[in-house]
């Protein structure tokens, strides 16, 4: 009995350090050292990454706002601006409150903005063109007499200017080069009449195209911009002023451009001034797509084509034709047709150019004398009209998508060509290779691959003679823009 009790309590006690020892550790497996590990490591906060946040819109409202101010305008009756735009788009101008009085006085209203504390005022040209007494609001409520100082219609800018006895708030300008699609923007105006509204957005999209090719590239923003707006600012995230608010689209919402604040910064010397010049050669010229620089056979991609050339201009006069692929000015290298209609604006008139061309591949030295730029009527902001309308005649070019007709008498003697010359589009087929290249009803194919074409039937031997692939570069005068242009098709 006594040897039980001693092995029982001996037994006790070595199950009761074993249970301990358990509890503590010390006898947990261990890990062999050949063995992977599978480590599960908790992620901790990255302190070095940056952390974004949006700008504060309401101290950009706060600092900019009283640099904002609204334009009151009046204009007697039948003086309304020319500058409507075309069919899907709308300028701004009016604030939509567009009266008239029974003295046949027209009022309207837009925006601008204090460029320094002198008192000029940067705004949109159409709220101003036609205007014959001109006030501005201050965001304290004084109204001042204003007077315009200089104004561009082919870009939509004007400079106003108002006195007072002490300096003025303004704003400071951007680097609109330097604007990313994306950015947060911030329009203040006065849409409707609502004098400083702040809308946000960001930045849609740098370089729209809408009304000239050679000078536009707008800034499109989902910022609301209304009728008012016109001629106010667009801020960019730090305060600075990116932009001139311009257009709307009238087919959908929240889609407004913005003049890029650089375009008027760099005439900004001769607006003060009260006259704004720009160089012209009279060569319209496009862009070498793979299609036509194939066509031409060409090796490079770079250059600047010429398309039409106006009758006694310094380009007719220096001898440039049509076809010439314009590859350098004065020494340096032109890769695109934007960059050498930007340079040839930029340039002083009276000033010779140097031209390095490429004419059937064999490069040729032409020296020009830039001549001023004529000014915009706004003619070429409207849109087509009194296009040559024709039933369809003669035999489909099936290839193409497109049927010709002779032209007539009648028809020659309106648009200023010989009745010999050319054939008129009289039908363009939906979704075909004419229709691809934006030929239209009334246009007068002039040349096929340098070919002339005089009658319908050349029409069709050249088009005969072409494979499926094959790309044709057409010459067209386009009646509604008075001008020619190369379009380039594909045979299907």
């Amino acid at each position: 009995m006594r040897r039980f009790l001693v092995a029982v309590v001996c037994l006790s006690g070595t199950a009761g350090a074993l249970l301990g020892m358990v509890l503590t550790g010390s006898l947990s497996p261990s890990v062999a050292v050949s063995a992977p590990v599978d480590v599960a490591v908790r992620a901790e906060p990255d302190d070095t990454r940056p952390v974004i946040t949006p700008p504060s819109f309401a101290d950009i409202a706060e600092r900019a706002n009283p640099a904002v101010v609204n334009i009151d305008t009046l204009s007697r009756e039948g003086s309304a601006s020319a500058a409507a735009g075309n069919g899907s788009l709308r300028r701004q101008d009016g604030g939509g409150r567009s009266l008239r009085s029974r003295e046949g006085v027209r009022r309207g209203a837009g925006t601008g903005f204090l460029v320094d504390p002198d008192g000029y005022i940067l705004t949109s040209d159409h709220v101003v063109r036609q205007a014959e007494r001109l006030t501005v609001r201050l965001r304290d409520g004084r109204s001042l007499r204003a007077r315009r100082v200089g104004s561009d219609p082919d870009t939509d800018i004007a400079l106003l200017k108002v006195d007072a006895a002490a300096p003025l708030p303004f704003v400071q300008l951007g680097d609109s080069d330097r604007l990313r699609v994306g950015e947060w923007v911030v329009a203040i105006g006065n849409p409707l009449a609502y004098e400083h509204t702040v809308t946000v957005g960001i930045v849609s999209f740098i370089g729209r195209k809408l009304y000239n090719a050679s000078l536009d590239r707008y800034i499109q923003t989902d910022a609301a911009i209304n009728l008012g707006n016109s001629g106010g600012p667009l801020i960019d995230a730090t305060g600075a002023v990116i932009g001139i608010n311009s257009a709307v689209s009238s087919h959908a919402a929240n889609i407004g451009f913005a003049i890029p604040i650089n375009t008027a910064r760099d005439i900004l010397p001769q607006l003060r001034r009260g006259h704004v010049t720009r160089g012209y050669i009279g060569a319209a010229v496009r862009e070498l797509d793979p299609g036509l620089q194939r066509s031409l056979r060409l090796a490079s991609g770079a250059g600047a084509v010429v398309q039409d050339i106006a009758a006694d201009s310094p380009a007719d006069r220096a001898g440039l034709r049509v076809y010439d692929v314009i590859v350098a000015l004065n020494g340096r290298a032109i890769e695109d047709d934007e960059q050498f209609s930007r340079a040839i604006a930029a340039g002083t008139p009276g000033s010779p150019a140097t031209l390095t061309v490429l004419r059937q591949n064999r490069p040729l030295l032409l020296t020009v004398k830039l001549a001023e730029r004529p000014a915009s009527t706004g003619a070429d902001r409207l849109p087509p009209d009194g296009v040559e309308r024709p039933a369809p005649s003669g035999r489909a070019g099936t290839s193409l998508g497109l049927s010709v007709r002779t032209i007539d008498p009648e028809f020659a003697r309106r648009v200023g060509l010989r009745a010999d010359t050319g054939v008129i589009v009289s039908h363009v087929e939906a979704m075909s290779p004419a229709y691809d290249a934006r030929l239209q009803q009334g246009h007068v194919v002039l040349e096929i691959n340098r070919q002339p074409v005089r009658s319908v039937r050349d029409f069709h031997d050249m088009l005969a003679a072409a494979a499926p692939g094959d790309v044709l570069t057409c010459y067209v005068y386009q009646p509604e823009r008075r001008q020619h242009a190369l379009l380039t098709l594909t045979i299907d």
